[in-house]
């Protein structure tokens, strides 16, 4: 999936997620288009060190801690982004569960054919 393409699909995530997830509070589409773009940025540079330094966390969960991982990402977006914040780390945690499940879905949507 293309990076534009992921940007798209965070923002509409995140839009969602604050639709549905108490405790997350997005103040219009231009702060969901920038959380969409400054997630990804952080999901590229950040979380592949987070993911290093977790991994004995990461092995003992078989994977669950990467929804930590997740909200952490989340919470840092909104820390730096005005327009979007989040309440609490449960409110983080369930966004991060609702982003994980939709970009896991656009991948496979989206999935160029390996032959």
């Amino acid at each position: 999936m293309g990076f534009l393409l992921r940007v798209l699909v965070n923002a509409v995530t995140i839009a969602l997620a604050a639709h549905v997830v108490p405790g997350i509070i997005l103040d219009g589409v231009v702060p969901a288009l920038i959380a969409g773009v400054v997630l990804g940025i952080v999901n590229a540079v950040v979380r592949p060190f987070l993911l290093l330094l977790s991994l004995p966390a990461l092995l003992f969960t078989l994977g669950l801690f990467l929804l930590v991982i997740n909200a952490a990402m989340l919470g840092l977006v909104a820390a730096f982004l005005p327009g979007f914040s989040i309440s609490s780390f449960w409110a983080a945690f369930l966004a991060a569960i609702l982003v994980s499940l939709v970009s896991w879905i656009g991948a496979a949507l989206f999935k160029k054919d390996q032959a």
